[in-house]
């Protein structure tokens, strides 16, 4: 008994580990993007309202404060900020006039879809030019065993 609860708490230890190796590779690959955040000084909800936007094309306040799982008032502030800043527009429904649709402009669109993604990916491929060969079949083959396990 005393044996299975020593081997139980070590896969425990192991996957905490691997868990915080993940946790911290994550962060590694999404530094660079952060940084422009940062430098954007934008918020995590205006970011979610923005991506969701990318996502979706166009939204009415109500079905994007529903959708994010915010109140009206506190996704109407946001996009006030945002239109402010010239990163999203309202445009009149095209079914219902009274409606207002939102939509991101073409700047933030083609970061949120060409940029964004290329500076998470860069540190990988970086770090995939210094390996070997060998390395990166390896860590190809870790991550397909692990995922495969999950």
């Amino acid at each position: 008994m005393a044996r299975n609860q020593n081997k139980h708490e070590k896969l425990r230890e192991l996957a905490q580990h691997i868990e915080a190796q993940l946790h911290g590779i994550r962060r590694k690959l999404r530094y660079q993007l952060e940084a422009e955040y940062a430098a954007g000084r934008l918020t995590g909800p205006q970011r979610m309202v923005m991506q969701l936007l990318v996502r979706t094309e166009t939204m009415s306040l109500k079905d994007l404060s529903r959708t994010v799982g915010l109140a009206h008032s506190t996704v109407s502030g946001i996009v006030d900020r945002l239109e402010a800043r010239g990163m999203v527009e309202r445009r009149p429904g095209t079914s219902d006039r009274r409606v207002t649709q939102i939509s991101v402009t073409k700047p933030v669109r083609d970061f949120l879809q060409r940029q964004a993604p290329e500076l998470t990916l860069h540190p990988l491929v970086t770090a995939l030019k210094r390996a070997t060969l060998a390395e990166r079949e390896t860590v190809q083959e870790g991550l397909n065993i692990l995922e495969r396990l999950l």
